[in-house]
């Protein structure tokens, strides 16, 4: 048996067919973990959750579901979708769920009272900037999105949205103040095996997320039977890997890291949060004495929040307002005349430290997620209540500006080819697939002809696969995508659908100073490579470069432009150039 697999689109332009590549490398991208470290493996899947204990123990899982309050009508693909990159700015599209499967959530800890929402796509284009900014003056995080964990995940911080109000004495939703109800204290019921859960629809984590710890290999055991979550009880010989990007742009790493900071020889260890509760210990003030109680503000919060250490009154420690319910019932060790070093603490007040890692071998300032030695989450869990940098990343409508394409998943992805496996003179092939897709195997032994073998192979979740028949023999196989089911697109909200108008070519018109999505359909000569097939560019007049490039139907492209203010007027063509394939040229758009 001769078994080869051929990049046909090399030798005969005339056939539109999906590459399958041995490796092929993401267009544009850069050597910057900013681009690189995020979790893409389970791109093409789509996201699922178990909407009860008994699901969870029957691992069935659902793609679509409805609640009450949220409802997911068609399946999304998990997490991030894209991934683009400018000199300054890192932008992902995610759908903000989970690889792994998600759920069950519950209001209580005996699981009898079923939480109200099930996470949606939530659409979201992010911005993270590449050059972050270190300000004397530290801003403090709110509530919603603080950053966004590698796997297309929302990061929250440690607040649950409630404040405890001096003047009314009680507890408000949504207002500022200065008592701050933790998150994992109050809601740590409703949180899923994962420890996330949703805010409306929004998927989110407050705290260590084990299961994306554990499809990364940081350290976190899975027991198959019941679904559950375990931090490995072997000693951690790795330093995490890079678990999210904060809003400043800053790394979070998983909980172990080097043990002298600026050493990467000096072995790994648990990296140790730098806050204790206010019980007495350590020299805090014990606001459980009655002569003390929340009368004053932790020194961190002072700084923060610019205020005096009396500027806020908390509830007196009872059973109803425990010690630990709000973030304000942590000291910070350093305030206490403690400093940090391998025998005492390892992060600081907005729980990071400046420090090596394998993906910046030079040093960077990163927050790492803070647990016990057995995986509880420990205070202040992901990062503390201020940003170590400034916060310039955010949600965004649309990109306007030039970009790189980094990565594009889900519909957009390319199948890779791995090896072929022979058994009993039969020849099987295996490929990454896209779930939801259908997969069509042609043969050829002299490349002119070709034989169809199947039209109907289905993709399994993220892989698909053929194997020939025995008789065949010293043939070259090619493989297209043909077909893909209904899904809940990731950019339905944010990116293109941001742009200020909409136009065709050939024929549409734009005009100079807006962003425009332009639909273009194709000469069908050359013929047309297949949808999805991969783009090198697509550029309108010449020098405005297109970026959201899509081909999702064979034989259309969707690209947005940026026109500038002094674009040249009139009619001008738009050129696609496909990856190791045809260049069309269209004369198609007029601007004003």
């Amino acid at each position: 048996m001769n078994i080869q697999t051929i990049t046909d689109r090399k030798l005969n332009f005339t056939a539109a067919w999906l590459v399958l590549l041995l490796a092929v490398a993401n267009v544009g991208q850069a050597a910057d973990p900013r681009t690189n470290s995020w979790f893409t493996t389970y791109a093409g899947q789509y996201a699922r959750i178990y909407t009860s204990d008994a699901n969870k123990t029957n691992g069935t899982a659902a793609t679509t579901w409805s609640t009450g309050g949220t409802t997911q009508a068609s399946p999304v693909y998990c997490g991030v979708q894209e991934i683009y990159s400018s000199s300054n700015w890192v932008y992902i599209r995610s759908s903000g769920l989970g690889s792994h499967v998600m759920g069950p959530w519950y209001l209580n800890t005996n699981h009898t009272v079923a939480f109200p929402n099930y996470p949606t796509n939530e659409h979201v284009l992010y911005k993270i900037s590449r050059t972050p900014v270190v300000p004397t003056a530290k801003t403090a995080n709110g509530g919603g999105p603080i950053g966004y964990f590698v796997d297309g995940v929302a990061l929250f911080n440690s607040w649950d949205a409630y404040t405890y109000n001096s003047t009314s004495g009680s507890e408000a939703q949504n207002t500022t103040g200065y008592w701050n109800r933790d998150a994992y204290v109050n809601e740590g019921a409703s949180f899923d095996p994962n420890n996330a859960h949703q805010a409306g629809g929004q998927h989110h984590y407050h705290v260590n997320p084990p299961g994306l710890r554990y499809l990364m290999g940081d350290h976190v055991d899975f027991n198959p039977t019941n679904k559950a979550y375990t931090e490995s009880a072997t000693v951690a010989t790795k330093h995490s890997p890079i678990l999210g990007w904060v809003a400043d742009g800053f790394p979070i790493y998983g909980p172990y890291g080097y043990s002298v900071s600026n050493n990467a020889a000096s072995g790994v260890r648990r990296m140790v949060s730098g806050y204790v509760l206010r019980n007495g210990q350590f020299g805090s003030q014990n606001l459980a004495n009655t002569s003390i109680n929340r009368t004053n503000l932790p020194q961190w919060a002072v700084r923060l929040y610019n205020v005096s250490s009396n500027s806020a009154v908390g509830p007196a420690v009872s059973a109803t307002y425990p010690l630990g319910r709000y973030m304000e019932d942590y000291d910070y060790l350093g305030d206490l005349g403690f400093a940090s070093s391998p025998t005492t603490f390892d992060l600081d007040e907005y729980n990071g430290r400046w420090c090596v890692t394998p993906e910046f071998p030079n040093g960077t300032y990163a927050y790492f997620v803070s647990i016990s030695s057995n995986g509880t989450p420990v205070f202040p869990y992901n990062i503390a209540r201020g940003y170590y940098g400034s916060p310039t990343a955010a949600t965004t409508g649309s990109i306007l500006e030039n970009v790189v394409t980094n990565f594009l998943g889900g519909p957009n992805s390319v199948p890779l080819l791995n090896a072929p496996t022979a058994k009993n003179g039969a020849i099987t092939l295996t490929w990454s697939a896209t779930e939801g897709g259908t997969y069509m195997v042609q043969s050829t032994t002299n490349f002119s002809a070709w034989t169809t073998n199947s039209t109907t192979v289905p993709a399994v979740q993220t892989a698909a696969s053929y194997t020939n028949n025995p008789t065949e023999n010293a043939r070259f196989y090619r493989v297209a995508r043909t077909a893909l089911a209904t899904y809940d697109s990731p950019g339905t909200g944010g990116g293109t659908s941001g742009s200020s108008a909409s136009t065709v070519a050939p024929g549409g018109t734009a005009t100079r100073g807006t962003t425009v999505t332009v639909t273009i359909t194709l000469p069908t000569n050359p013929p047309n490579p297949p949808a999805n097939a991969p783009i090198t560019s697509v550029t309108l007049g010449g020098s405005i470069t297109g970026v959201n490039i899509s081909d999702s139907v064979a034989g259309q492209v969707i690209a947005t432009f940026v026109i500038p203010a002094n674009a040249t007027t009139g009619t001008q063509s738009v050129v696609i150039v496909f990856s190791n394939g045809p260049t069309y040229t269209v004369t198609g758009v007029t601007i004003n």
